[in-house]
């Protein structure tokens, strides 16, 4: 399909910088399988699900994985910045890295910071290998535990793109950007979804009798990359290392085949469901790489409702919720949540997509 169907012109202040407090507070925009529209918050999550429904949550932890420094051996130190993306082993990390000209394979980034301490003070890396778009191989001076523990001292959270812009990290965002779900460490991104649950919330669902599930899937940076192709089927999507363990899946196909319906909260839970299921939507055990990607034309097989947060103009995200809802369905809700003052993006408000009938 053609990228620019995914198109929207969305106001710069539609950007929300801080997320709602408190989180369930959040307005929730809901997009019926028949295209109706109604505005609600999120703690209004209980009533539009039904006894036996199954959330299922991203259980991903953030790392600091921000990390800043310069590039030291040579005539000049001009500095750089660098957003890990994915372990590659005990030391060595692919990341991101600006201005990316500045090094070449060989060359050795030093991260540290005044006022943090780091072991002896400094975590250095060395290039080891360039790719495109900015994306480097770094070996760690450190390894295993010890290198975590750097990462940990001298990291800050990533935030996205269009949020980083426009105000800098703080010390707020360490908490803001994790879920209250968040326990196996290995994100880049958070699953932003999962950002506007609270224990009350959580409560309400267990009273309505919904039942709660965890599956982890990694966000890598790769979800804020914008689709530059002119065609979709020339995109390539970054690969994100996923597990749905055998008593997840067991609990979801059983709480299926009694006429329970899967909730994905957040579109990487629903990826990695999809990634699991099998042609007659049974959910399989699942650990390993996925890179799935989902456009219009896409057959769900595990997945019926998804809570999600509203997306990026020709991002691989709104192409999913397209393909979950319809594209005209879509755009109709995105336009009426702009006209609205819905917030938008990582730390903005959510919608609730029941699956198109269509």
């Amino acid at each position: 399909m053609r990228t620019d169907l995914f198109d929207f012109e969305l106001p710069a202040d539609s950007i929300a910088l801080r997320p709602a407090s408190p989180r369930d507070s959040a307005r929730m925009l809901v997009v019926q399988g028949d295209g109706v529209l109604r505005d609600r918050i999120v703690a209004d999550l209980p009533q539009w699900l039904e006894p036996g429904d199954q959330l299922v949550v991203n259980d991903t932890r953030v790392i600091p994985a921000q990390l800043r420094g310069r590039r030291i051996g040579r005539d000049t130190e001009p500095k750089i910045e660098a957003t890990l993306i994915k372990r590659l082993d005990g030391s060595r990390w692919q990341a991101l890295v600006k201005p990316a000209r500045k090094l070449a394979p060989g060359d050795v980034i030093r991260f540290g910071n005044e006022g943090k301490v780091c072991l002896l003070g400094h975590l250095d890396a060395e290039v080891e290998a360039k790719g495109e778009e900015g994306e480097v191989t770094l070996s760690f001076s450190f390894h295993g535990p010890a290198l975590d523990q750097a990462i940990s001292d001298l990291g800050s959270p990533p935030l996205p793109p269009y949020i980083a812009s426009r105000r800098a990290p703080d010390e707020r965002d360490a908490a803001d950007y994790q879920t209250m779900f968040a326990a196996n460490e290995g994100a880049v991104a958070a699953p932003t979804a999962g950002l506007h649950f609270t224990d009350a919330l959580q409560a309400g669902l267990r009273e309505r009798g919904v039942g709660i599930h965890r599956v982890t899937l990694h966000v890598g940076a790769g979800t804020f990359l914008p689709v530059k192709v002119e065609d979709t089927a020339g995109h390539k999507m970054h690969s994100e290392w996923g597990s749905v363990s055998r008593d997840t899946a067991e609990a979801l196909n059983a709480a299926r085949a009694d006429g329970g319906r899967i909730v994905a909260v957040g579109t990487t839970s629903l990826r990695l469901l999809e990634s699991a299921a099998a042609e007659n939507g049974t959910i399989q055990p699942f650990e390993g790489e996925t890179a799935i990607f989902i456009t219009p034309g896409y057959r769900f097989r595990a997945v019926d409702i998804l809570l999600t947060n509203f997306h990026l103009p020709r991002s691989t995200l709104f192409m999913l919720v397209s393909a979950f809802s319809g594209l005209d369905t879509m755009k109709r809700a995105y336009a009426h949540a702009i006209k609205t003052g819905y917030r938008f993006y990582s730390y903005g408000d959510a919608c609730l997509l029941f699956r198109s009938r269509d």
